[in-house]
């Protein structure tokens, strides 16, 4: 009888973990195929496109574009120029970390939402932003006579400017969950501050500090935006090359070589970020999660915060303040009105339709961002997935390291025929926002779907409930929150994606970031102006979005 019952408990759990597998293949179908059509099949048809000749591919023409010195200097700016604001950001950000996850002051909770609104901003905002500040007629112009537009001190400022939340979301969240107690006992056996600090918390801090740093070096190396606004001819990193030869030069082949490069140099950063996740993971689960911030002691703490205070307001909150500024320029709101004027020239449309055009887009690549997003997070929850699924998990990630142009560029020629001809629907642009805003629902969900205790779950399949059920009974309860700070992470993202979006909108339906980009390509004030009105306007919809992320944040979520 006992040998019955094993062999039926057995039998049951079998039936049960084939069931969890095909749920979870389920899952992941809606997922995969979404990504193999609207992300791998547009890059390989663009990069097919410019390698292939007479049905033959010229693997040759790699060694050919290599070849050239000016293809070299790009490949070698965008490295080093990513490298050196990635150090610029750690050098500047950690600081910022320390008081974040030690120091508890008044206002700390608005000033976390200050230091994050440059990372939801769009790149053509924050390239506009220093272009005021620091280009032709902008304010260090006004008071000095210094101009630092087309100089790479630009750039990297900037790139400090768009990344410093990166670091003190990633870092501050682990330093807050490290026990003081750790260094206090190692300082009470004799080590030094210094000592204990890089002997204990150094080594724990370690894999959130290098995950932080991979992620800005990705995102610097990918730069668009701002490399295009504050480079100028003289500075182009791979993404800006594969734009201008894709749009300008015309040479596919060229671009197609440049995607490839760039591919090879994403899918080794994002193995390298895997890792580090992995072994962050696994400190987290040995250190205390209590909360361990205090005020400021000593006139050495208060100084500290003072410097950190000093460092949000210049680079950060002075870009945005010159950018309102220079929007108000004009007499009686002038910039303003102008945009509700159509000139026929750059716009068919007056500048003002943008406004609502990125919001009508903005909302539907939400709505597909959540619903592929949360499909796949559900489908990675298990700790136990397969190489497979683990493979699934970094191709999530490749949409925010693949050249943005190229999935534009992609688009229309990939998407151009029956059954996927979809170069005059409105839904192609949603669609291309909602691959970047994708793997910000899936880092925002996963965390707290693992976080679930599995045994509920597995409670609710034994009394009988569907997979479905278990998720709409069990999950969602729990995850209702993460998924609604899922929703507005991928709304900010969608509403400021342009590297693909440039491509792909329609000149009677611009979205802001596209707007913005064609009145700074036109020269005179007026279209300044209304390129610093637009971006202040873009800047503010972000903010505010911002703002109900930070109140809709639980406690315990310390990172992006």
């Amino acid at each position: 009888m006992d040998l019955a019952r094993t062999e039926v408990g057995k039998a049951g759990r079998r039936a049960r973990n084939l069931r969890g597998s095909v749920a979870r293949l389920a899952l992941m179908a809606g997922p995969v195929a979404f990504f193999a059509v609207f992300f791998a099949y547009p890059v390989a048809a663009i990069v097919a496109r410019g390698l292939e000749v007479d049905g033959v591919w010229r693997f040759g023409r790699i060694g050919d574009v290599l070849a050239q010195s000016d293809v070299r200097h790009v490949l070698w700016f965008t490295t080093w120029q990513a490298l050196a604001s990635t150090a610029l950001t750690l050098l500047v950000a950690l600081p910022g970390a320390y008081v974040f996850a030690r120091f508890d002051f008044p206002g700390k909770q608005v000033l976390r939402a200050v230091v994050t609104v440059p990372f939801v901003l769009p790149t053509v905002v924050v390239g506009t932003a220093f272009l005021a500040l620091v280009g032709r007629g902008g304010l260090l112009d006004e008071l000095w006579g210094v101009r630092l537009d087309t100089t790479v001190w630009a750039i990297l400022l900037a790139h400090v400017f768009f990344n410093y939340a990166v670091v003190v979301r990633t870092v501050g969240g682990l330093w807050a969950q490290l026990d003081p107690r750790q260094e206090e006992a190692a300082r009470m056996l004799g080590a030094s501050r210094a000592r204990a600090w890089r002997q204990v918390t150094l080594p724990a801090l370690a894999p959130a500090v290098a995950a932080a740093a991979l992620m800005v070096f990705l995102f610097t190396f990918t730069s668009f935006g701002v490399v295009q606004i504050l480079g100028g001819p003289a500075f182009s990193t791979l993404e800006v090359e594969i734009y201008r030869q894709t749009s300008q030069v015309f040479d596919l082949s060229t671009a197609a070589v440049l995607t490839l490069i760039q591919f090879a140099a994403v899918v080794a950063v994002l193995a390298v970020h895997a890792w580090t996740v992995r072994r962050r993971e696994s400190a987290l689960r040995l250190v205390d999660a209590a909360t361990t911030a205090r005020r400021p002691r000593g006139a050495g703490q208060w100084a500290l915060l003072a410097g950190v205070l000093a460092t949000v307001a210049l680079p950060v909150v002075l870009p945005l303040a010159v950018l309102v500024q220079r929007s108000l320029g004009a007499p009686g709101f002038g910039y303003y009105r102008a945009l509700t004027e159509a000139d026929g020239g750059a716009f068919l449309v007056p500048p003002i339709e943008a406004i609502g055009n990125s919001l009508q887009y903005a909302l539907a690549a939400t709505a597909i961002a959540v619903v592929i997003g949360a499909l796949a997070a559900a489908a990675l929850t298990r700790r136990d997935a397969g190489r497979f699924v683990r493979g699934f998990d970094a191709l999530l990630m490749l949409p925010l390291g693949v050249s943005a142009v190229t999935v534009g560029f992609g688009f229309l020629i990939a998407l151009d025929e029956p059954p996927l001809d979809l170069r005059a629907s409105w839904i192609l642009v949603p669609l291309a926002q909602a691959l970047v805003g994708v793997p910000f629902v899936v880092r925002t969900m996963l965390p707290v779907l693992r976080a679930v205790d599995g045994r509920l779950r597995e409670a609710a399949a034994v009394l009988g409930a569907s997979p479905w059920r278990v998720w709409r009974e069990v999950d969602l309860p729990m995850v209702r929150r993460a998924l609604l700070v899922a929703a507005g992470f991928a709304f900010a993202v969608s509403l400021g994606e342009f590297g693909a979006t440039v491509f792909i909108a329609r000149p009677d339906n611009p979205t802001l970031p596209v707007a913005v980009a064609r009145l700074l390509g036109r020269p005179g004030d007026m279209n300044y102006g209304q390129a610093m009105a637009l971006s202040t306007i873009l800047m503010l919809v972000c903010a505010v979005a911002l703002v109900v992320l930070e109140r809709l944040r639980t406690d315990r979520s310390g990172e992006f």
